[in-house]
């Protein structure tokens, strides 16, 4: 590293005097073999620092001559005694949550280095890889009996950057519906980006009826697993009722299915998307909770008919998630350590009730 070298040492002290004014604008520096003996330097050590000096401005070389102090505005002179020590952070001593087993993440981790080497290094196609969309795929499958296909999932970096696409798939223009009481984050997202919030109020089985049918919403943002603040579970006729608003007015829905992995029974109860016959559910679910909050992946499945939609406004976007976090998430579920990890949190689950 450059900055434990001899010659950076000495570009620092000659650095220090040209702009302290010991050495004067136009003034001519010692030759090289001179300013050696003057610091008891090599020539070599000497000649890398008035390179270095001299590639950044301080100093400039006449053919045949030498070297010569380059002229300063005084206004932008610092004093080399007025420089201060740079005021870092203190590194964060929180400890990650003991729930997750992160000896099977990085023996995961390794194997995925070893095994798939240059791949790691491929830019990600912008909807994310292809392995990880396929093990995502037949996750959703074998444990949510969800007929997910590749090709319409979109990978993304947690929640709030797939709220984020939503927004750029519909448009500004759409009056975007959420619940009321809803996770803050759902709010500041779709307001950060400039678009209408409608609130429909929730009940004890999810969105009030009369608040559904009086909305005049495109979109509407739900959590019918388990809405938080409130806790509530959406009814499967509540979720029959949602499909049907999307149906008649022609908008659309987003499950957002935060948290259904730990539905504590068994498999959490059937899906919006899985239930949906016209095409009307995004469904996204991210790993922030079923893994660690570390973690900024996530996914969302674009009903057939978007995926033009998606590709027109989209495909020059790149995936925010990187590859390496890809291809390692993607071993980490086709090996079944997700769907173990899910089954020992829910036994402690089972214990702690």
């Amino acid at each position: 590293m450059a900055r434990d070298k001899k010659y950076y040492t000495l570009y620092k002290t000659l650095k220090g005097k040209i702009l302290s004014g010991e050495y004067k604008p136009d003034q001519k520096l010692p030759s090289k073999r001179t300013m050696a003996d003057m610091t008891s330097n090599s020539v070599i050590t000497v000649q890398g620092a008035y390179d270095l000096l001299s590639d950044e401005g301080y100093i400039y070389s006449k053919e045949r001559s030498g070297y010569y102090v380059a002229e300063f505005d005084p206004l932008y002179i610092k004093e080399a005694d007025n420089v201060r020590a740079l005021p870092l952070l203190n590194e964060e001593n929180d400890l990650p949550s003991g729930d997750f087993e992160y000896s099977v993440w990085f023996k995961t981790l390794r194997k995925v280095i070893s095994d798939k080497g240059e791949k790691l290094f491929v830019k990600s196609p912008a909807k994310g890889c292809a392995v990880l969309r396929n093990a995502i795929s037949e996750y959703l499958y074998r444990y949510r009996g969800m007929y997910a296909e590749p090709e319409r999932i979109i990978i993304g970096s947690g929640a709030e950057q797939l709220y984020d696409t939503v927004v750029r798939l519909f448009g500004r223009d759409k009056i975007y519906a959420i619940e009321d009481p809803s996770y803050a984050q759902i709010e500041t997202v779709y307001e950060g980006m400039g678009v209408t919030v409608e609130k429909l109020k929730m009940g004890s089985d999810g969105i009030e009826s009369d608040a559904l049918i009086s909305s005049r919403a495109n979109v509407l943002h739900v959590t019918p697993f388990h809405s938080y603040p409130s806790g509530v579970t959406a009814s499967a006729k509540k979720r029959h009722e949602y499909l049907a608003f999307a149906n008649k007015n022609g908008g659309y829905i987003v499950e957002d299915d935060f948290d259904s992995e730990f539905f504590v029974p068994g498999n959490p109860i059937e899906s919006l998307y899985s239930l949906d016959s016209g095409n009307r559910v995004l469904y996204m679910n991210t790993f922030s909770k079923s893994l660690s909050p570390s973690m900024r992946m996530g996914y969302m499945v674009l009903p057939r008919d978007l995926l033009g939609k998606y590709d027109e406004k989209m495909s020059m976007y790149s995936c925010t998630v990187p590859v390496i976090d890809q291809y390692v998430l993607a071993e980490f579920i086709k090996s079944g350590n997700f769907e173990r990890h899910l089954n020992r949190m829910r036994r402690k689950m089972k214990e702690i009730k």
